[in-house]
């Protein structure tokens, strides 16, 4: 035993004052010069658990050490003191979280195949503000996704020492007690999937109501096909029209271009007629010219 005087009550008052678990390291550099050991510390600290006996209050260990918490069988009164309720936790939320608790380390798409939806962002940030779970590291894999694991601070919030005192899955039998312990309101709960079976007369009014359509749109169908053959029988007599004046015209172009053979020329009437130099010229005559007298 150490020769610290009033090393109990200093153990008890500092464990009083902090604003977290401490461990036994953290107790042993209080003092200065001489420090306690950590068997004297632990068998101090078990003196205090035994004053505690039949107290509302008593000496927990968790992860990250030792603290004083209400028992919690006077939890409902002692929530009186505070004006805000407990915070409530989502299905999905819970569901992830324990995920991670069981199965690390896992990543966020292992989560997302074991529950079969995607995983929110904001749920993997609010449980790493919230401390209760970090990464430990990266699998190598395309991506490099992040390994995720459990905090100490998750097992002080639930009051845990360590992973083996979570309780196994072959205790969690009654979903229904649990989801009331955990005050997870008809909003948080996933709906079966129902599906509405449709009666008989309403079966064959729906097969009614098809045959009509389908009758409609076959007329509308027939409609529109007769709109194509008129358009086609227009274009066609259009297409005709413009063919037969342009072989008109053609062939006004090609009368015009051909020469009329000059019968006159192939038969011409030669006048001889002597000049002054007794010289004598030719002359051709057309059929419409009029006829020397001297022929």
């Amino acid at each position: 035993m150490s020769e610290i005087p009033a090393l109990k009550q200093i153990l008890e008052g500092a464990i009083l004052a902090a604003d977290k678990p401490l461990s036994i390291d953290i107790l042993i550099q209080l003092f200065d010069g001489e420090q306690p050991s950590r068997a004297d510390v632990k068998e101090v600290l078990a003196q205090i658990s035994d004053d505690c006996d039949g107290r509302g209050f008593e000496l927990k260990k968790v992860a990250s050490g030792y603290r004083f918490q209400v028992r919690s069988e006077f939890g409902s009164w002692v929530d009186r003191l505070w004006q805000e309720k407990p915070p409530r936790y989502t299905r999905a939320f819970l569901e992830t979280l324990a995920l991670i608790a069981y199965k690390q380390p896992i990543t966020r798409g292992d989560i997302e195949e074991i529950r079969g939806v995607s995983v929110s962002t904001n749920i993997m940030r609010s449980l790493l503000e919230r401390e209760w779970i970090r990464i430990v590291g990266h699998r190598d894999v395309p991506g490099r996704p992040a390994i995720y694991a459990t905090t100490r601070t998750f097992l002080d919030y639930f009051d845990l020492s360590s992973l083996d005192e979570l309780p196994t899955l072959s205790e969690i039998k009654d979903l229904d007690k649990m989801n009331e312990e955990l005050d997870l309101g008809a909003e948080d709960l996933i709906q079966p999937r129902t599906l509405d079976l449709v009666s008989d007369d309403e079966h064959d009014q729906t097969e009614a109501d098809d045959a009509t359509l389908q009758e409609v749109t076959d007329r509308v169908n027939t409609i529109q096909q007769n709109i194509k053959n008129l358009f086609k029988v227009e274009e066609s007599g259009e297409i005709d029209d413009e063919a037969l004046e342009q072989d008109d015209e053609s062939s006004t172009e090609e009368s015009n271009s051909i020469k009329v053979p000059d019968i006159a020329a192939a038969t011409p009437t030669h006048q001889a007629a002597v000049d002054e130099t007794g010289g004598a010229d030719e002359k051709l005559t057309t059929p419409d010219d009029p006829i020397s007298p001297d022929v």
